[in-house]
């Protein structure tokens, strides 16, 4: 490690860089979202097509996620930040100017194998430049500004309206030219990196974490319903929000697109503010277990909501920006209480892993769903077998938090993890 750190003024432009590659990146991440319902209409696509263009992009990541730190680490994050950056300018290209479904699919799992390993890149820039001195707030800065670039999608419909006036492909020819955006910021950032690394201002010779299946072993249960709780929570929230909520908005509740783009968009839009709230008051109380069980209680509630009454949609968005706002700010310090120190790299990448296949399967099998049941605007009860599905497996995670809360969140439990880190939950 180099004792010596890069001027802040630096520092800074880096941050800036990152935050807006990551800005790009999630924008086109979330441009499936807003043109489902045009798809359908104007190319044929069923559901499970739809389904499968955002499933597509989680499952190389089943298996590439256990490498890209390793190409990290090999390769700096500067040049990986920019390599992965360029792919995903590709695959963006490629899904909005395909002329067919195949075509598509192909251009999003091209994204799909740029975007991950960009995301543990864009960290580890902000962690070479930050290290030490406002770590948190900048990485959090960065991610916060990152997802407003999913708000910007879903919000989309209404700043682009005369794109989608046009149809299916100039929405997706915008995430291209946010995608674009996304590469000149990486580019901006391997330009102005190399000085620093020249001049050797930033860390060197840092370990890649690797999975070690034997460390499974030495895991507790409370460790295991995490994973049960992420997998669950994960991939009833992103296949629903990303994929079919705005085709959803629109079929059952009677929404136009620009609405409903705006609906769905103010669950991130909470989260970019509260999300380090949450995490804040977490750390000053001390306790991560009953905010976790809290937090995944409000998925199931909104659901029901949106499926089962006839109440205002701002009930149940409500209730979910709540739910992403605060998981995610607990999930990762409490996993870091469940683990012993240098078994954590281990436990993250076996929960990414899980995670990325859950949110798949969750994809490719809501589509199905709602082509089996016949799912449209001429029929919106055919959405019932997707929000059974969804609803069922929003509350299977809240019973994994329950059971996470008796095992290892009690405060008796908590304040001797505090104690004595990644050793609360043994048995």
């Amino acid at each position: 490690m180099s004792a010596a750190q890069p001027p802040r003024a630096t520092a800074w432009l880096v941050g800036v860089m990152v935050a807006l590659a990551l800005f790009g990146n999630y924008y086109v991440y979330d441009s499936i979202g807003p043109v489902a319902d045009l798809l359908q209409q104007q190319r044929a696509f069923s559901d499970s097509q739809v389904g499968l263009l955002n499933a597509i992009y989680s499952l190389p990541n089943i298996v590439l996620i256990l490498v890209g730190g390793v190409l990290v680490d090999r390769f700096g994050a500067a040049r990986m930040t920019l390599v992965t950056a360029a792919v995903c300018l590709a695959g963006a290209a490629l899904t909005a100017f395909s002329p067919n479904f195949t075509g598509m699919a192909t251009g999003r799992l091209l994204f799909g194998i740029g975007a991950e390993t960009f995301g543990i890149a864009t960290l580890a820039a902000i962690a070479d430049y930050f290290g030490g001195r406002s770590l948190a707030f900048a990485m959090g800065l960065a991610l916060a500004i990152g997802r407003l670039g999913s708000f910007g999608a879903d919000m989309s419909p209404t700043w682009f309206s005369a794109a989608y006036a046009q149809g299916w492909q100039p929405p997706l020819v915008i995430a291209t030219a946010f995608a674009a955006t996304s590469f000149a910021a990486s580019l901006a950032y391997w330009w102005a990196d190399r000085g620093p690394r020249k001049a050797g201002l930033l860390p060197t010779g840092r370990t890649a974490e690797r999975l070690v299946w034997r460390d499974l072993l030495h895991f507790g249960r409370a460790y295991w319903y995490l994973l049960a709780l992420c997998v669950l929570w994960y991939s009833v929230i992103l296949a629903f929000r990303s994929t079919f909520s705005i085709k959803y908005f629109q079929h059952t509740h009677g929404l136009d697109l620009a609405t409903a783009g705006e609906m769905n968009s103010y669950v991130f839009l909470a989260a970019v503010f509260a999300t380090p709230a949450f995490g804040w008051l977490c750390d000053r109380v001390g306790r991560y277990a009953p905010f976790l069980a809290f937090g995944t209680l409000m998925l199931p509630i909104a659901l029901a909501v949106m499926a089962l009454t006839g109440w205002s949609l701002w009930v149940a968005t409500v209730l979910i920006g709540i739910s992403f706002s605060l998981v995610p700010a607990v999930m990762w310090p409490l996993a870091s209480r469940l683990v012993a120190p240098n078994r954590f790299g281990t436990a993250i990448g076996l929960m990414w892993v899980a995670q990325n296949a859950g949110i798949g399967g969750a994809n490719l099998f809501a589509g199905w769903l709602n082509d089996s049941a016949g799912a449209s605007a001429a029929n919106p009860a055919g959405y019932a077998p997707m929000m059974a599905f969804f609803g069922t497996a929003s509350v299977l995670g809240f019973v994994c938090a329950l059971a996470l809360w008796l095992t290892a969140g009690r405060r008796r439990h908590e304040v001797r993890a505090a104690a004595s880190p990644g050793r609360a939950a043994a048995g």
